[in-house]
This record gives C-alpha cells, sequence and structure tokens, in this order.
C-alpha cells in the first residue's frame, strides 16, 4: 500500500477518534471522572516516550547530529508555549466551574490547530519510515482519547446537544487529516527530516507542561500511585514499541 493511503487512514482513524465522546453518554459523571485521569496520564507518558524514544532519535539519524535538530526541537515547543498562550486554554487545563460558554469555540480553534500539527507530523513520520509513522499515530491517538473525551464533556455541559457536540469535534478532527495531506503534497519543497525534530518539542511540551501537571497536584495517595503507573505504561510502552520496530 502507498503511503498516501497510510497517511489518509491515519487522518481518518484520527477524525473518527472524536466520536468518542460518545461512550460518555453510557457512562455516570463519576464514572468518566475515574476513567479521564487515568487516560491522562497514559497520554502524557506516551507523548513523552514517543518524543524520546521515536523523534529524536529518528532526527539525529536523519539530520546525522546536526545542532539545527535540537533548535527545531526547541521551536516546536516554542511554538506550543505561545498557542496555549495567546488562547490561554488547554483542553485539560480548567476546571468546568471557570468555563464560559465562548470557550467551546476556542476550545475547538485551538484543538483544530493543535490536530493540524500533529497531522503534520504524523504525515512526516510515514514519509520518512511507516514504522515510524505508525509510532507518531500511536501517540497522537493515545492523547486524543482523553482530551476528545474531555471536549465532549465541556461542550454539553455548556448547552451543546450531544450530536452538535460530536459534529463539531469530528470536523475540528479533519484538520489532522489537512495537515497530513498538506505535509505530503509539498514534501518535495519540504525537507521532511526537518517535521519529527519540530514534533518531538510540541509533544515534549504538551505532555510535561500540560498533562503532566494534571495528573499529579491534588490526589489522594492510591490515585497519586496509579496515576503514576499510568504515566510509566505510557512512557516505557512507547520505548517497548521502539525496541519492537528495531528487531523488523
Amino acid at each position: 500500500m502507498t503511503t498516501l493511503f497510510w497517511i489518509s487512514a491515519a487522518g481518518f482513524s484520527i477524525s473518527l477518534i472524536a466520536l468518542i465522546g460518545a461512550i460518555t453518554l453510557l457512562l455516570s459523571e463519576g464514572a468518566f471522572q475515574r476513567l479521564l485521569l487515568p487516560w491522562v496520564a497514559i497520554s502524557a507518558g506516551s507523548l513523552i516516550g514517543g518524543a524520546l524514544f521515536h523523534m529524536l532519535p529518528e532526527a539525529v539519524q536523519s539530520l546525522k547530529g546536526d545542532c539545527l535538530l535540537y533548535l527545531l526541537t526547541a521551536c516546536g515547543f516554542v511554538l506550543f508555549f505561545m498557542m496555549e498562550q495567546l488562547f490561554s486554554w488547554h483542553p485539560c487545563h480548567l476546571p468546568l466551574s471557570q468555563h464560559r460558554h465562548p470557550v467551546t469555540y476556542l476550545m475547538l480553534l485551538s484543538d483544530a490547530v493543535h490536530n493540524f500539527i500533529d497531522g503534520t507530523a504524523v504525515a512526516a513520520g510515514f514519509m520518512v519510515d511507516l514504522r515510524l509513522g505508525f509510532a507518531a499515530w500511536l501517540v497522537v491517538a493515545a492523547h486524543e482519547i482523553p482530551q476528545e473525551l474531555g471536549d465532549f464533556g465541556v461542550m454539553i455541559y455548556w448547552g451543546w446537544s450531544k450530536g452538535r457536540a460530536l459534529l463539531f469535534n469530528f470536523l475540528s478532527g479533519l484538520t489532522f487529516l489537512g495537515g497530513a495531506l498538506i505535509t505530503y503534497v509539498l514534501a518535495p519543497q519540504l525537507r521532511v527530516a526537518w517535521l519529527p525534530p519540530f514534533a518531538a518539542g510540541a509533544f515534549l511540551y504538551v505532555g510535561a507542561v500540560d498533562l503532566v501537571p494534571e495528573i499529579k497536584a491534588g490526589h489522594e495517595r492510591k490515585k497519586i500511585w496509579m496515576h503514576t503507573l499510568c504515566f510509566m505504561v505510557g512512557l516505557f510502552g512507547l520505548y517497548l514499541l521502539k525496541i519492537a520496530f528495531a528487531h523488523h
């Protein structure tokens, strides 16, 4: 199968993940809250593991140790920092009691931009090596699940109908496919090898700055250990994935 096929399939599948919010219709509020933070912890670990064990090693190999790769990593980190300062919001960051109705639209816009950049990173991975593309997809998918659950919950809380919330989450997810296809089309004019370190910086920012504080702040000792275990599963799961790829 062609690289374009895998890029397109990855794009549509990430968009479909946005519909996972429908699961919350079957859960009580208590059950939803109990499941969300463990997923956030796994996502934090997988984002950081994906950056450290997949994106950066590939960048070192592709750019042959060029110092530019560290600058690109820093640029990815700084871009997401600037985005968060601009929007002053992230889906996991504020309790529901502090949200206002316009935030739902800001959330969707921020998520759309985030998905677009994720799409460029995953497409770049597939164009460099199919295995790297699959690893990048897994990282993004693991992060998207709790984020989309959170997005859906916020929109329902502030009066969106279930159907409308699912539709707009899906449309926001389609920007991932847009970023992926644009990267594929413009590849002859781009140095694709520059994108993995850029994505690594973005993954490190979201994992360490946005998600880790959520799982370590103000919880019972038992929950802290559970969240730590979930974080380690995400982190070292990506390491094991790297080892498995190395043997194929």
